[in-house]
């Protein structure tokens, strides 16, 4: 199964255990092909250099850095055309969506209310985690 974790995902199951864990256990068996984008790249270590999360990031002994990197080494990193604004609420989501057409994947997994309010974007379907997970085991 082809997906794109949006970045609150990929955060929450590099830092915690969890549904979001749980996805990013599944693409490291090999049951979920996970897909990326550099600016969901940029995202994702913009997020983790906030200071919110410097106490756990130093309680697990990991940089921002070696999280960054073992993602992309996890994930496959497609670099999609721009879409059509979509969620004018929350414009950094329409990064995810336009990963998600371009590597043809089959889900978009999020926490995102703006997102999981779509219910789906140009047949791809925008799960929770929790959701994922029930679905897959």
């Amino acid at each position: 199964m082809r997906a794109v974790a949006d970045t609150n995902i990929v955060v929450s199951g590099l830092l915690w255990q969890g549904a979001s864990r749980r996805v990013l256990d599944l693409a490291r068996a090999g049951r979920l092909d996970l897909f990326t984008s550099p600016a969901l790249l940029v995202e994702l270590e913009e997020v983790l250099l906030r200071d919110k999360f410097a106490r756990r990031l130093k309680a697990a002994v990991v940089s921002p850095a070696d999280l960054l990197l073992g993602y992309a080494a996890l994930a496959t990193v497609i670099h999609p055309p721009p879409i059509a604004p979509t969620v004018v609420a929350d414009p950094d989501d329409d990064e995810v969506l336009a990963c998600a057409v371009a590597a043809q994947a089959d889900i978009v997994i999020s926490g995102d209310r703006h997102l999981l309010s779509l219910g789906e974007f140009q047949g791809i379907p925008v799960l929770a985690p929790a959701r994922l997970q029930a679905d897959l085991g």
